[in-house]
């Protein structure tokens, strides 16, 4: 890590992306977060296995996107810190000269950023520093407009992180926008309605300096409808239940707090 990039960490608050590397087993994450994962671990043990399905998850959104829907550009709001393999990774597995945009906040995620840009000789990937409560710099960002043309197809990828957003609509209309018609939204977002422990998880955050925000299902879908999105099978659904593979073991309910959905702008 840069000696800026290292000055720009605030050590005494934890971060979602540096919380979620240190469920998932990684290095890049501080005491603050280490205390904020013992914390919302203990309101709910399930989080880790939550997280392990959400990871799936965004693999087969991503799988699907590129394979079905044949979107070969994307746009990745929360990035995190890279855990292989990632959305490029994927997606360019399927279509080698697919160009994929990653946004983050976090100086650590900025740092790993070689990791998130080293794609296929035939593909681009780039890196927008940006906070996603601040869309307008993320729109009018050159590295956004010299890898992605907005005038056609674009898939939104919004996974994990609509929760830490208390206006989520305000914010998916306004990255929308700009984005052609036949593009995609494709989200997981968190929920009380499927583990009511993660009341308690999102109590735990928000004292830990990470406002949660909490959705029912009819405010998720609500989000498509709101956009002016045509919901796609299986509409919004427990994520281990959004297209699993054939002989797919689907997870316990209980291990499970987020919905999962895909859109399409008309």
């Amino acid at each position: 890590m840069t000696g800026n990039n290292a000055e720009r960490i605030d050590l005494s608050r934890a971060h979602s992306a540096r919380v979620y590397d240190f469920i998932l087993g990684g290095k890049d994450n501080y005491e603050a977060d280490r205390a904020a994962a013992a914390a919302a671990l203990e309101a709910w043990p399930g989080l880790r296995t939550s997280m392990h399905i959400n990871r799936a998850v965004m693999h087969r959104m991503a799988n699907w996107l590129a394979s079905e829907a044949k979107v070969d550009q994307f746009l990745d709001i929360g990035t995190g810190i890279p855990t292989a393999p990632n959305l490029h990774q994927v997606v360019q597995g399927v279509t080698p000269d697919a160009r994929v945009v990653y946004v983050d906040n976090d100086p650590i995620v900025l740092a790993h950023a070689r990791a998130l840009l080293t794609g296929t000789p035939e593909g681009r990937t780039a890196y927008v520093e940006a906070d996603m409560r601040e869309p307008d710099n993320i729109l009018s960002a050159p590295e956004l407009h010299e890898t992605l043309d907005l005038s056609r197809p674009v898939a939104l990828t919004v996974i994990a992180v609509l929760q830490f957003v208390e206006d989520a609509s305000w914010l998916i209309q306004r990255l929308l926008e700009p984005l052609a018609s036949g593009s995609y939204l494709a989200l997981t977002l968190a929920t009380a309605e499927l583990a009511p422990e993660s009341a308690a998880l999102a109590a735990t955050y928000t004292r830990r300096g990470i406002p949660m925000y909490l959705r029912t299902r009819s405010e998720v879908e609500e989000l498509f409808a709101g956009a002016g999105l045509e919901l796609l099978s299986p509409g919004v659904v427990p994520m281990h239940h959004w297209r699993p593979e054939p002989g797919e073991e689907l997870a316990e309910a209980a291990a499970v707090n987020m919905y999962a959905g895909v859109g399409r702008k008309p």
